[in-house]
Parts: C-alpha cells; structure tokens; sequence
C-alpha cells in the first residue's frame, strides 16, 4: 500500500527527460526517413529509429520497464549501426548528427533504467522514504536536466540550420568547382572569392543592388511614416476601409501584378532603371510598413502630444520631437524590412532589367550559375552577398529585438 501511494505522488524526473529524448527522437527520425530515401541507403535504419522513438513514447505512457529498456536498447543499436555505416561508407554530418541523438536517448534511457530507484518506482515497491527522498532529489535536479535536456535539444535544431550554410562555406573554400562538400579544411583557399572579387561584373550588381535597396527604404520611409501615422491618430472617411485594403493587398502572390507592373513600367520609359526598381519595391512593401508603425504609433499615448500642444509645439514640431524619436525602434524595424525586400528580390528584377549591367546581385548570381557550372564560385558569391544582410542585423538586433517586442510607453 505504501509503494503505490508513494508511486501517486512521486514521479522521478527521469521519466520525464526519457519522455522528451523519446520526442526528440521521434521528430528527428522524419527529416532522416527523407535524406535516406535520397540516399537510396539506409532507409530501413531510419524507418526503424523512428518505430524506437513511437515505441518508447507508447511505453512510457505504460510504464512498462521491461518494453522500455528494448525500445532504448533498440535506439542504442540503431545509433550504433548508423554510427559504424557512416564511419565505413564515408562520415556525413546528418548521420553523426542522428546517430548521437539515438545513442545519448538509448544509452540514457538504459541507465535510468537499470537503477533501482526508478525500478522500484514501475513495480510500485518505493517506500514512502525513499519517495522523500526522490522527491528531495527532483526538486535538486531536475531544473538541471530539464536545462539540459532544452539545450541538447535547441543546439540539434541550431545543428539543421547551420548544415546548409557549412556546406557552402566548405564548397566556397575548397579547390575546384564541386558542389560536394568535403569538410577537408587542410585544403581550402580564398581563390574563389579572390575570383569573384576581381570580376568588374559583381562590383556592377553590388552598385545596383546597394542603390536600389537604399532608394527603396528612403522612399519607403518617406511615405509609410506619414501614412502610419495618419492612419493611427485621425479618423476620416474611409479609413477602416483603406486600412482593410491594405491588409488585403497582402493575401494576393506578387506575381500576379507582373504583366500590370510591366506595362506600365514600360509606358513611363522606367525599364533598365533604378527609379523603376524603387517604384515597385517601394509599392510592394507599403502595406506592412504602414500596418506596421501604424500599430507603434497606437502605443504612445495620445497625453504626450497634448502635453506638448499645450506647451505650443505646432502639429510638426510634436510629430519631429516627440513621435519620432520614440519610434526610432519601429523605424529600423521598417527600414531594415525594406532595404532586404529590395536586396533579395528576384522576380521584378528579372523583368524590369535585361541588360546586364543593371542586374541585381540576385539575377547575377542566377544568371552567373546558368553559364557554367562553378559552384565554388557561386557558393563564395552567395556568402558574400549575404554578408551585408548579417552586419545589418548584428548592428540593428537591439532596435530589432525593441521593435518587435515593446511598445512606446516607458516604466
């Protein structure tokens, strides 16, 4: 009797962490079940780490020990085999990667296990004492294993994200023009990037590309914080129907406005121009610039500017003074949305110029691979001109983080 009360109110926090291991492998099984269906190898051993992961979410919810220990001793195996495959066959990331994830989830689970006190918990023979003491020892550990255990899992999915970019740096550092990655790093060299340097051609894009994102987000500027800021503070006729327009204008795929885009480009003799490009950016991304500040300006309160009006500041000096400075957050958020809207767009700048020497960076680089295949090139170019878009963020990440998150009162 006492073991099964000690069972209600006691739970070992390991039970808990084997639960989650058992979902991380269970989520992790489904990218693999693809990237081994490309391989046309190894599919059997994903398909059977993912029957190990269900298997031992299914038996924990049981609590049957001796099904538990078979689905971790399982994942143990499966880690192992795909673990030796990988080391015989060639070593991929993806495979280290999931092998160590069924190994740490199987070897864990095989230890917490085999111990008496979790044992003792599943046949509901823990004494009142000993479940105490357990509780004692969750209240010590588990904050620890739960950090744990949300690090091991976010730096996995950090692990995912930085598979692809690994890869191009490799292919951007290594000899030739392989889009093989090799991981050989005794062997790379800048040749690529001093190749792409060196073309007048890229330094031509990379003018276009600067001018046409920064025309874009003066312009977007100029004419979202205005609107914004009407939209926020007056009420006129029309005004919740333009603001659903706006809105609406969204739900529809910019391609459908390409042939209007292009027609009347072509009328205003705009075609192979900056000016034409800025236009239809500046267009493009007006409706969420404008729902955007028009929501920050929402949140500072309406008391400022009476203050200030009473103070006789005119409608300028309060918008100048008072409005803007405490909208700068919102602001970058804004004008660094507009600048990488103009600086990665592909579809309108393919239209609108078709001389080479007033293509983007991203109609560059497509038409650079379709030449010919140099993929060391083309992955050295693709960092490249990723790199303004990286130094914006590291520089604007406070005001970023500021104008997603907070709002315009203080304290």
């Amino acid at each position: 009797m006492s073991g099964d009360l000690a069972s209600k109110w006691y739970v070992p926090f390991e039970l808990e962490v084997l639960r989650k291991s058992a979902l991380l492998v269970s989520v992790c099984s489904l990218p693999m079940l693809w990237v081994m269906y490309l391989r046309d190898a190894g599919l059997a051993l994903a398909f059977l780490g993912l029957l190990a992961g269900v298997a031992s979410v299914y038996t924990l919810n049981r609590e049957n020990r001796d099904l538990m220990m078979s689905s971790s001793a399982l994942q143990l195996l499966i880690g192992a085999l795909i673990l030796y495959q990988a080391l015989e066959f060639g070593v991929a990331a993806v495979d280290i990667w999931y092998s160590t994830i069924l190994l740490c989830s199987g070897g864990f689970g095989l230890f917490s296990l085999s111990s008496q006190r979790l044992s003792s918990w599943l046949n509901s023979t823990l004494s009142t004492d000993d479940a105490v003491l357990g509780l004692a020892r969750n209240r010590k550990l588990s904050p620890r294993w739960s950090a744990f255990l949300s690090h091991f899992i976010l730096l996995h999915f950090v692990f995912i994200v930085l598979v692809p970019i690994i890869w191009m740096i490799d292919v951007a550092l290594s000899p030739g023009q392989s889009a093989s990655s090799g991981m050989d790093i005794s062997s790379w060299t800048l040749n690529h990037f001093a190749s792409v340097l060196n073309k007048s051609d890229f330094w031509t894009w990379v003018g276009n590309s600067v001018a046409i994102s920064i025309g874009t987000t003066l312009l977007g500027l100029m004419l979202a914080i205005p609107a914004g800021y009407a939209f926020s503070r007056h009420r006129f006729t029309g005004h919740g129907a333009m603001m659903f327009s706006l809105l609406l204008v969204q739900m529809f795929p910019g391609v459908i406005i390409l042939v209007p885009y292009f027609m009347v480009m072509k009328s205003l003799g705009l075609l192979n121009t900056w000016l034409g490009l800025i236009l239809a950016y500046s267009v493009t991304a007006l409706p969420f610039c404008v729902w955007m500040l028009k929501g920050w300006f929402d949140t500072v309160p309406v008391d400022l500017e009476e203050a200030a009006a009473l103070d006789g500041c005119g409608q300028f000096g309060i918008f100048w003074r008072i409005i803007l400075p405490l909208s700068l957050p919102a602001i970058a958020v804004t004008a660094l949305f507009s600048f990488l809207a103009a600086w990665n767009e592909f579809l309108l700048a393919l239209m609108f110029n078709q001389s080479p020497d007033m293509y983007t960076l991203p109609v560059g680089l497509a038409f650079s691979i379709t030449q010919a295949q140099k993929w060391g090139d083309f992955a050295a170019m693709s960092l490249l001109v990723s790199l303004p878009v990286v130094i914006l963020f590291i520089i604007f990440q406070k005001s970023l983080i500021q104008g997603l998150s907070s709002g315009g009162v203080k304290g």
